[in-house]
């Protein structure tokens, strides 16, 4: 079983002779308890061009310490990555599927194996309150690696780590940072050890800078930031976390609707292969997404109820239907994550981003270009909205309506507060022709649920209530629409 923490700390650079400053009389410490001395040996597996390095990634087998065992370092913020932990078992020539299958986005398929070996001396000091809570852990390390592909020499180096404790906080990292400034040591240049130890191996992944005013600017940096989303939200959805099929299936429709709708700057019919392999991936996580919406309508829906409506264990039976209908989908998204397929797919996104087929419309001002675009997917929307009149026509209107609102998030950078507020209220009618299509796709399950509660001997009149209320949802949206629709008006920007 593994178990996971998050990790808040800053690494520093400083020579040999540098000395640590006192750190005993910072505001909160009211004592400091060390050193302590550790040695640690760890070994760091990788693929062979090192795709976890180059993402943030590290993965690890470590002896010596409190902590010794596997340990996967997931990026989760600034000076902040996820830590998932593993007992050390037998050392292995590969890591335990469970955290392979974690850096499955990167590896996609290819042999993790070993890349390095790190010997670390560590002097630990950690600052602790009146009650002996750690505040801040100060750990000096004098550090030997050698990268175990190319048999390259021992490299040394002498670095600190600063760490916060249980009640630690941002201003302290920023305290003993100005402290240990003072003494002359510098934050690193490298968020990890191995990052260090094998930067020769790893080419600079900075994109070129630009000024952010081009058509394909714009577009290329809302695509890469829907890209590392699909890829951060990867392990979430393989460890079954709350909202990640539904995080990393935005991301994918909202790479979609952007090539779709910015055909014009990145040229269409080079990425018409690529939107095709999106819309199946969205497809392959919507089923575990589907059955997680349901279940809470519907479990909201009974809470909601007078209790004297609610006849028989109805929850109880919510429970029976969706619970294998969920872990079935489950693995079925994990094993669309796991196949070639997805691979290719994330090979070719990469492609995209490192290369876009731009069209000439790309290198325009993308105040003159965005704007005509928009409008385009506006008509898309409008023409569908003049004729939903039934379920299937509003369900098309929800998806122009929501390709639109996208279209206008990607334009946000050039049009700020106008977008935003266009978005808003485009927002407003995505959500209420979703409560349609919720309404739409909850009836027959809420029929197939009262006929089974009845055919096992029980009551289906609760099922029956909820769906003749689904049935009035869907009525209010029909009668609100056009309304909503009228207000929404033409993007102006």
């Amino acid at each position: 079983m593994s178990r996971s923490v998050n990790e808040t700390e800053r690494k520093y650079e400083a020579a040999d002779g540098t000395a640590l400053p006192p750190l005993a009389d910072l505001p909160g410490v009211a004592a400091v308890a060390g050193p302590e001395e550790q040695h640690l040996e760890a070994v760091y597996y990788d693929t062979s061009d090192l795709r976890l390095a180059r993402a943030g990634l590290t993965l690890r087998r470590r002896t010596g310490g409190d902590d010794a065992g596997w340990h996967l370092k997931l990026p989760v913020g600034v000076d902040t990555r996820e830590e998932v932990r593993l007992p050390p078992g037998r050392a292995a020539k590969h890591p335990p599927k469970q955290l392979g299958s974690l850096v499955q986005v990167h590896a996609r398929g290819n042999d993790l194996e070993p890349v390095a070996r790190i010997r670390t001396t560590r002097q630990r000091w950690q600052l602790v309150d009146e009650k002996g809570r750690l505040i801040t852990e100060v750990v000096e390390d004098q550090v030997s690696g050698q990268s175990l592909a190319d048999g390259s020499p021992v490299d040394s180096w002498r670095e600190i780590e600063v760490e916060l404790g249980e009640l630690g906080d941002i201003a302290m990292l920023d305290r003993v940072e100005a402290r240990l400034s003072d003494a002359g040591i510098r934050r690193s240049t490298s968020s990890a050890k191995l990052t260090r130890l094998l930067a020769g191996r790893m080419p600079s992944t900075t994109p070129p800078p630009t000024d952010g005013k081009s058509a394909g600017d714009v577009v290329l940096a809302y695509l890469r930031t829907q890209v590392e989303a699909l890829k951060r939200e990867d392990p979430r959805v393989r460890r079954d976390e709350h909202d990640a099929v539904h995080q990393m299936r935005v991301a994918t429709r909202r790479m979609r609707s952007a090539l779709q709708a910015f055909g014009a700057i990145v040229e269409r019919d080079e990425t018409r292969e690529l939107t095709d392999e999106l819309r199946w991936l969205a497809g392959a996580l919507g089923e575990a997404r589907d059955m997680e919406v349901l279940r809470v309508r519907f479990e909201d829906g009974v809470a909601a109820l007078d209790p004297e409506l609610v006849l028989g264990p109805v929850q109880a039976q919510l429970a029976r239907h969706f619970a294998p209908l969920e872990t079935a989908a489950h693995k079925s998204a994990v094993a669309a994550l796991d196949s070639d397929r997805y691979f290719a797919l994330l090979d070719a996104v990469d492609a995209l981003i490192a290369d876009p087929p731009f069209t000439p419309s790309a290198r325009k001002q993308a105040a003159k270009v965005l704007p005509e675009l928009i409008d385009k997917t506006y008509r898309r929307l409008a023409k569908r909205a003049k004729n939903a009149h039934d379920d299937a026509r509003l369900h098309e209107a929800r998806k122009a309506a929501k390709r639109l609102r996208y279209a206008v998030e990607v334009s946000e950078p050039r049009f700020g507060k106008a977008a935003r507020k266009y978005r808003k209220k485009l927002k407003v009618v995505q959500e209420l022709l979703g409560e349609h299509q919720d309404s739409v796709v909850a009836r027959p399950v809420l029929r197939q649920l009262g006929a089974k509660a009845h055919t096992d001997g029980g009551n289906g009149f609760t099922f029956g209530l909820l769906h003749g209320r689904e049935i009035a949802a869907a009525q209010r949206v029909e009668d609100r629409f056009p309304a909503v629709w009228l207000d929404l008006g033409r993007p102006r920007f």
